[in-house]
């Protein structure tokens, strides 16, 4: 990886809004006129059978962010995951966040959230829907959904505190051009689960026959080297194992690598917790 092609580039605002509505346009637009099948049946009738679970904590205390902007997160996160919840994604269709969720807007009652933006973070409408993808892209990796559609997140800007999956192991998101799309090539339809429960935000995927495989997803080759302008870069490569029933290995399949920017002291962690 030439550490140039993340070398962060400095754009103007304005230049940032435009290309930000060009992109948000050109989605748009994709939408409408592809082939693709998208998902967008929703029931309460729940598939019988457990792919997948995870969960993660809604109220996380962050260095140097005050907490009302997870409080705010959690009212976003309540309003998107009625969009997602009990979405079955059939045989041949493709899953997009962004177009079942729809634009964030005050009227639909969200509100100002963490929004990361170039390795800081700032308030924006909607902002800590990012858990909400990262969470939908880990459970996906633990099954035969097929992710065509994946960014990653160009910064690593808070340390592992607490980190109980792989670095570069989520799905960042932007209305809608930053979209997280997954298709159902299998022969069998699976279903989307997910809401917030107490502090916690709960996933699932659910399928109609019992799963057959599971997945251990890990990484690889995880590095942390000097950039050439200062700082540093963290990277890995994310892999998973198949494991049938038995829990013999029978595959272990590369997923996707990462390449981010470190907004923190690779040593800063060790040194705290030290204390």
């Amino acid at each position: 990886m030439n550490n140039v092609d993340i070398r962060p580039k400095p754009r103007s605002a304005l230049r940032i809004w435009l290309g930000t509505q060009y992109y948000i346009a050109k989605r748009w637009l994709k939408w409408k006129t592809d082939s693709v099948q998208y998902a967008d049946f929703q029931t309460d009738e729940v598939l019988p059978y457990l792919s997948i679970k995870h969960s993660t904590p809604t109220l996380r205390k962050l260095k140097d962010v005050d907490m009302w902007y997870q409080h705010n997160k959690v009212i976003n996160l309540r309003i998107a995951t009625q969009k997602l919840n009990g979405v079955v994604l059939k045989p041949g269709e493709t899953f997009s966040y962004w177009k079942l969720i729809g634009k964030p807007t005050k009227e639909k009652g969200y509100v100002d959230g963490m929004v990361l933006f170039y390795g800081n973070f700032k308030p924006g409408l909607g902002g800590g829907l990012c858990q909400l993808s990262n969470l939908i892209y880990w459970m996906t990796l633990h099954t035969p959904l097929t992710v065509t559609e994946r960014y990653r997140h160009s910064f690593d800007v808070f340390p592992d505190s607490k980190r109980t999956q792989p670095f570069g192991s989520g799905a960042t998101c932007s209305y809608n051009y930053l979209d997280l799309q997954i298709r159902n090539d299998t022969n069998q339809a699976f279903q989307l689960c997910v809401m917030v429960k107490g502090d916690q935000l709960v996933g699932e995927w659910r399928v109609a026959s019992p799963p057959l495989v599971t997945y251990k997803v890990y990484e690889k080759d995880h590095r942390i080297t000097p950039a050439y302008w200062g700082g540093y870069l963290r990277h890995n490569i994310i892999h998973r194992k198949v494991l049938n029933l038995k829990g013999i290995e029978v595959d272990d399949q590369y997923v996707t690598e990462n390449h981010a920017i470190m907004m923190y002291e690779p040593l800063l962690e060790a040194s705290e917790n030290s204390g």
